[in-house]
């Protein structure tokens, strides 16, 4: 098998598998990450810029941007926090 058709083969299908609890924290992660880094400057300032933001820092980083930003920050945590709430059924 060529390393071609090995790529192909594994873009086909994914090996991972993950709730939906589990794939929407990882996204809520990956969004709060986005969020300090894009707003360091003016809401996470003094803290380290190589911070690494996980799950149990996301509240963290919602309520940074509705203390330290503007509008559009605000409406960001205000996504970010709803992000954090499961879906109703």
């Amino acid at each position: 098998m060529t390393t071609a058709e090995a790529g192909r083969l594994g873009g086909l299908r994914s090996r991972r598998q993950l709730s939906a609890s589990t794939a929407r924290a990882m996204v809520c992660v990956r969004e709060a990450r986005k969020l300090f880094r894009t707003n360091y400057l003016t809401c996470f300032w003094w803290a380290r810029p190589d911070l690494t933001i996980r799950a149990a820092d996301v509240a963290w980083v919602a309520d940074g941007l509705r203390k330290h930003g503007g509008r559009e920050a605000w409406r960001a945590a205000a996504k970010l926090e709803a992000m954090l709430t499961p879906p109703s059924a």
